[in-house]
């Protein structure tokens, strides 16, 4: 868990270490990360290359465009920024991996941090995978140039839910994803735009009807756009 004396910790194994923090060192990861909530370490997988050259990579075994990056390589990298009794998971960012959850978010933001490969070139040898239990994630059904954009949006959804990051704790609790729906609609001044007004039922004070209508729009939406978030394939 963490706390005060326990910063939430991120490892980075990349070979671009440069692009961090990039956009996680702005805003609210940012602050976050200047109060010591959470700590950085961006680590080039290249400092156990072989060679002269310091290579990373090879040509794919049985033929085929690309290269790969080397399980001895990324291995070395794990084990000099891993501890034997580092509880942290251990993630590899991959289009194959299991989709990104709000929910394993979560899970992620209330352990002790991670530690990220972030894949490059056509893949990464399947024996390291294996053999340092590496677990594959995926942010989306596409293919990125590598892993450091996935994992800075894996950092980003689970800073902004350690303690003390967002200035309310509502802010999180009512979000997309968070109880198996879609956000509802937000609206604010002025009151009329364009000739479109906000809603009468979220001006009138009543809490009870403002609730109501917020569920019912939080489920229309979730069924237009995401019906795959409901139970039963948009029953429920």
């Amino acid at each position: 868990m963490t706390g005060p004396d326990r910063p939430w910790r991120a490892t980075i194994l990349t070979l671009y270490p440069e692009m961090f923090p990039g956009p996680l060192g702005l805003s609210l990861s940012g602050d976050a990360l200047a109060r010591g909530a959470w700590s950085l370490e961006p680590r080039n997988i290249r400092d156990h290359g072989i060679g002269r050259h310091r290579s990373v990579d090879d040509t794919p075994a049985g033929g085929g465009a690309g290269m790969v990056l080397r399980c001895d390589v990324l291995a070395a990298a794990i084990d000099a920024a891993t501890l034997a009794d580092d509880a942290r998971p251990r993630l590899l960012m991959s289009p194959r991996g299991r989709p990104l959850t709000q929910a394993r978010v979560r899970a992620l933001a209330e352990g002790p941090g991670a530690v990220i490969v972030c894949g490059r070139f056509e893949g990464v040898d399947e024996r390291v995978i294996a053999g340092r239990a590496l677990e594959e994630v995926s942010i989306g059904d596409y293919v990125l140039s590598g892993g450091e954009i996935a994992a800075m949006v894996l950092l980003d959804a689970c800073v902004r839910l350690l303690p003390g990051t967002m200035g309310k704790e509502a802010s999180g609790r009512d979000e997309s994803f968070e109880g198996g729906r879609l956000e509802y609609p937000h609206y604010t001044r002025p009151r009329e735009w364009e000739g479109h007004a906000i809603p009468e039922v979220l001006t009138g004070g009543n809490h009870g009807a403002i609730e109501r209508w917020r569920r019912e729009r939080s489920d229309a939406i979730t069924r237009e756009r995401r019906p795959d978030l409901i139970v039963g394939g948009g029953e429920g």
